[in-house]
Parts: C-alpha cells; structure tokens; sequence
C-alpha cells in the first residue's frame, strides 16, 4: 500500500494525553497500512473511552472505521454541545455504576459516601478490571492509561488529578452525577447499600457508650456493618460539605 499521512485534531481537553510540545492539539501520523481509527488514536496516547465524536475528513464514524489513505481526524471528549454531533456520540453519560483500579481507594470513598455504585479491590488484577467493566457495563475509573485502551472497556475516565477531592469532582462532572446523589446510603466498606436497624437487633454489635447515647442506626446489607451518627460521622459530613462546594464553584 502507498504511503499515506493521517492529520488528528483534538478539542477541549483531548490534548492532555499528548506531549507537552504537541502544537495546537494536532498530531500527524505516517502509515503505510490499512489501521482503524481506534489504533491511530491510542497511538498518540488518548484513550478510546475518552473520545466521543471522531469526524474523519468531516464525517461521524465510529472507532472500528478503517483508514487507507491521506486523513484528516477531529476528536472530541464528551461535553462537547453542537447540533452537529447528534449522531455517533460514542460515550454514555447516563452510566450509575463503575469500578475503580486499586490506586484509588480514597475517590472510591468519596463515591460510595455520594451513594454511587463503585466496585473495588485494592488487589484485583487488571484483567479482573477489564471483566468486571465489560461483563457488568460499569465505566472504569484508573490512571492507568493502557488499561484504559483495553478493547474491551467500553467506558471508563482517566482521573487527571492526583488529588483524591479533585478526582471526585471530575467523575461527578464527567458523568453528569450531580443530581443523583444519596448521601450515607451505600457501605463504605462493600458498597452495598444500607438500611434502618432496630437498636436491638444491632446492639450486640455496639461499644459500652454507643449503646447509651445513639438510639438511630443503620445496618448495610452486605456486610452488615453498623453506621450510627457518630464523630465519624461528622468527619464524613465535613467531607460531603467540601466536595458540595467545590462541584458548586
């Protein structure tokens, strides 16, 4: 096959994944074989989960698009608003359930304390984490940008940030979660969700002065591990408060 070049545009914020001197997020990329849209875009580094409209040479195509010659490619992340993109939108934002690598124990935290649905396991595999995103259609969550480009993930987020209140707030952001949070519902241990207990029935479970002075409490479903509004649980109020305010900001 001759020779051909392939052009990438990328938008918005596409142009993390590419080297620091990468001039005005565009990419060109030298071929001499037939290659699908999906491996020329994770060559230069981006995520297929991560890419929600591709237009080659100005047309919506998907990721198992083939190119055999000269090519131009724009990518863009979900987010994007234009009434030119109703069609071939490639991510779903409408996902409730995930599963995260086990290098981000404290996100997942935060996430369970929302009431969100997140898998984890701080000694699985990355081969469990691909089977459990793709067999039970949750979104991965990782820093592990190969994992990511495992054919099959379907869906999944990179968390830009190290820092585990900004990771929270870009996976609230990312997948539009704001208005399904049910806060102190779900085990932070297990991630079952929780439900009210009689004092009596749990009370075998409790310290000497929890038994005195909490009268309220809830039992998760799983584990059965036991939740009253404690000191902890003020901590945890706190921590509700700081990721309100800065989704808000």
């Amino acid at each position: 096959m001759k020779p051909f070049t392939v052009r990438l545009h990328v938008y918005g914020d596409l142009d993390f994944f590419l080297p620091s001197r990468t001039p005005g997020g565009r990419v060109e990329r030298h071929l001499s074989e037939k290659t699908s849209v999906k491996d020329v875009i994770e060559s230069c580094g981006i995520p297929h989960p991560e890419v929600d409209v591709i237009l080659v040479n100005g047309k919506a195509v998907d990721f198992a698009c083939a190119i055999t010659g000269d090519t131009e490619i724009e990518l863009y992340p979900p987010g994007i608003q234009s009434s030119h993109f109703k069609e071939k939108r490639l991510q779903a934002t409408a996902i409730t359930e995930f599963v995260a690598d086990g290098h981000l124990g404290k996100l997942v935290r935060d996430l369970r304390l929302l009431g969100i649905d997140v898998a984890y396991d701080s000694a699985a595999e990355d081969r469990q984490l691909v089977e459990i995103a793709s067999t039970n259609n949750r979104a991965l969550h990782t820093r592990d940008r190969r994992l990511l480009m495992h054919a099959a993930v379907k869906h999944g987020y990179y968390l830009r940030s190290q820092n585990p209140l900004e990771q929270t707030i870009e996976v609230l952001r990312r997948f539009e979660l704001g208005s399904t949070l049910s806060p102190f519902s779900r085990c932070l241990r297990c991630n079952a969700l929780l439900e009210p207990a009689e004092k009596e029935k749990v009370i075998g479970q409790l310290e000497p002065l929890t038994k005195i002075y909490y009268d309220e409490f809830r039992r998760c479903t799983g584990c059965s591990q036991v939740y009253w509004s404690g000191s902890h649980f003020t901590k945890l109020q706190k921590r509700l408060e700081q990721i309100r305010a800065k989704l808000g900001s």
